[in-house]
């Protein structure tokens, strides 16, 4: 699909990786609704991106309805790039009840909410493209992530199911899956170190892969260096012996960045 002249919808819009996307989106002649819950740094952005007509939405997808209310006041769109999310890192018992609620709400519930909605006319015009911001994650088992991991398994599954349901449709559907980011996610969020020896990519690679995804229709990008995404690969394939070798170095950095994130959630 030719981004240029296209409306996308952008979730989480301000923070490291949605400004990154916003202007690579931007850049190649798309129209944007940028949302997020920061009124004041949606209007910054809005204004400091190329092209014209970008508008705002302030919204909390963690407020049941939240969803569907964003695609009112966003009105017709072409694209829907479901970039928000809430960290989840910790051990299980570490969330209440309501905690668990928000995140499932906002990485999980709300991107599927807004594409049910956004499906029917989609299909109808034979045209749209969805894409959802997931993570490597989604692949492998590590330790305190089993609700961050749920909802990114979750979102991955969903859109390459999702993707197989409308091939042929015209509506494309894409996932991207971002290994350890430096200037952004949970490493730079918390304040805690990516594991050494593995490498990061940057927000600017995430754009890139999203611009790629849509314009050619991709089913999946990986953005993280190669030895992260073989380590993810075996950790999906043999779950227990990758645990068993991650052991206490992975567990360690894990609480180093659930004790960052512990008030964002």
């Amino acid at each position: 699909m030719d981004l240029d002249g296209r409306k996308v919808l952008l979730t989480g819009a301000t923070g490291g990786l949605g400004r990154a996307i916003a202007k690579a989106l931007a850049s190649r002649g798309a129209k944007l609704v940028l949302s997020s819950r920061k009124a004041e740094e949606l209007d910054q952005l809005a204004g400091a991106l190329p092209g014209a007509g970008h508008a705002t939405v302030v919204s909390d997808l963690a407020e049941e309805g939240a969803a569907l209310a964003l695609l009112e006041q966003a009105g017709d769109l072409d694209i829907l790039v479901a970039n928000a999310g809430l960290p989840a890192a910790g051990r299980l018992d570490s969330f209440s009840q309501d905690e668990i609620g928000r995140a499932l709400r906002v990485n999980l519930e709300s991107p599927v909410r807004m594409t049910r909605a956004l499906l029917p006319a989609w299909q109808q015009r034979g045209s749209g493209h969805f894409v959802f911001i997931s993570s490597i994650s989604g692949f492998a088992a590590t330790p305190r992530a089993s609700l961050y991991a749920a909802t990114k398994f979750g979102l991955r599954g969903f859109a390459l199911n999702l993707r197989e349901d409308l091939r042929g449709s015209g509506v494309g559907v894409s996932v991207i899956t971002p290994g350890a980011i430096r200037e952004a996610g949970m490493f730079a969020e918390s304040g805690a170190p990516p594991p050494p020896g593995l490498g990061t990519g940057t927000p600017e690679q995430v754009a890139s892969a999203v611009v790629r995804a849509i314009e050619h229709n991709k089913s999946e990008i990986s953005v993280a260096p190669v030895r992260q995404r073989a380590l993810a690969r075996f950790a999906m394939l043999v779950p227990e012996i990758s645990g068993r070798l991650a052991g206490s170095v992975a567990a360690k950095a894990a609480d180093a960045v659930a004790a960052g994130q512990t008030e964002k959630r």
